[in-house]
């Protein structure tokens, strides 16, 4: 775990990703902090950061704690909580880094709180009318027999690279997500690389403008797409299909598809006595795909900042979350709303 952490504090230098809060003035790490302004982990995907702010107004509204955002990568920000000079994170991909994870759990230095969704999916996908067409659009489809990841090398030519025509181009994770590692790392074992490029893009902005412009376009796409998201929620998306998962292949190489995760709620180990009514709040905190996918969506479609998809949850799911806190947090919460 010390030679884990060790590596992460390596990276997280060099990155020099800025986690707030983490040093104190004369640098060294902060193992211990008073618990003024509760620090959300934000590693940069949208649905984690809806999820803080549905957390952050729960606690701020109905709990009259302050709250901060701490921008880093997933590993930087693991590392952070476990040291204590981060507070929660409300969505690890756990299956991501699975030992790690575990041993920080199992050596105390975190503690999961709850599980926030676990029905999750993510891998390589096409828009579906590059294999059913889409009749409203007058989209033939364009690779009726392409279900498969190991199928790709026959459709290269379909997915041509506009930097280098002579491959096909996949789309792949940020370069700070656990996903990158994998990818390249599948790039390689499936020897993709033969008839693709692997495109890593900048952002996830870009990521997602990369596909939208070839979906309104109704041209070939494939790369990085996971559930829940906005993308899914808004648009006919397909997974091409690889071998079912199981640990041996999987950490071997990663020759399997990624494993259906349990996307965790953790916190430093100090908050359960710190703030013990928020650390009971966490605890109860718990949604699913579904819901997660309706309000990225809204988001989306509405144009909306994260507070506000945040606000909308509340307003519309309002069954759902008052069953996390106590009667008198839920109705000052509803106050703050109308």
């Amino acid at each position: 775990m010390k030679r884990f952490f060790s590596l992460i504090l390596v990276v997280t230098l060099i990155s020099s990703l800025d986690l707030v809060g983490c040093s104190n003035s004369s640098g060294s790490i902060a193992t211990t902090r008073a618990i003024g302004t509760i620090k959300f982990a934000d590693p940069g995907w949208d649905s984690i950061r809806v999820h803080n702010e549905i957390a952050r107004t729960i606690i701020e509204e109905g709990y009259g704690y302050k709250t901060e955002l701490l921008p880093g990568s997933e590993t930087a920000s693991l590392f952070a909580i476990s040291t204590g000079s981060m507070d929660v994170f409300m969505e690890i991909w756990t299956g991501g880094y699975p030992e790690q994870y575990g041993s920080a759990i199992e050596n105390g230095d975190i503690i999961e709180t709850s599980v926030n969704l676990e029905d999750t999916r993510q891998g390589l996908y096409v828009p579906t009318y590059v294999i059913e067409g889409d009749p409203d659009r007058g989209i033939e489809p364009i690779a009726p027999n392409l279900k498969s990841i190991h199928d790709l090398p026959e459709y290269w030519e379909l997915f041509k690279d506009p930097d280098n025509p002579n491959k096909g181009r996949i789309y792949g994770a940020i370069p700070v997500w656990n996903a990158h590692k994998v990818f390249k790392e599948k790039m390689k074992n499936y020897k993709l690389f033969k008839t693709f490029n692997y495109f890593e893009p900048a952002s996830h902005t870009a990521l997602n403008t990369s596909f939208i412009s070839a979906y309104k376009s109704g041209k070939p796409w494939v790369g990085y797409l996971w559930e829940p998201t906005w993308i899914a929620g808004l648009y006919e998306i397909t997974e091409l299909k690889d071998a079912p998962y199981n640990e041996k292949d999987w950490l071997d190489g990663y020759h399997t598809e990624f494993p259906s995760q349990r996307l965790t709620i953790a916190v430093q180990n100090r908050l359960p006595e710190q703030v013990p009514e928020v650390f009971e709040f966490l605890s109860n905190y718990s949604t699913s795909s579904a819901i997660t996918t309706d309000f990225l969506a809204y988001m989306k479609k509405n144009n909306t900042t994260t507070r506000e998809a945040a606000v909308w949850f509340l307003k519309e799911y309002e069954e759902v979350w008052t069953t996390w806190v106590p009667s008198d947090v839920s109705e000052k919460v509803k106050a703050k709303l109308k």
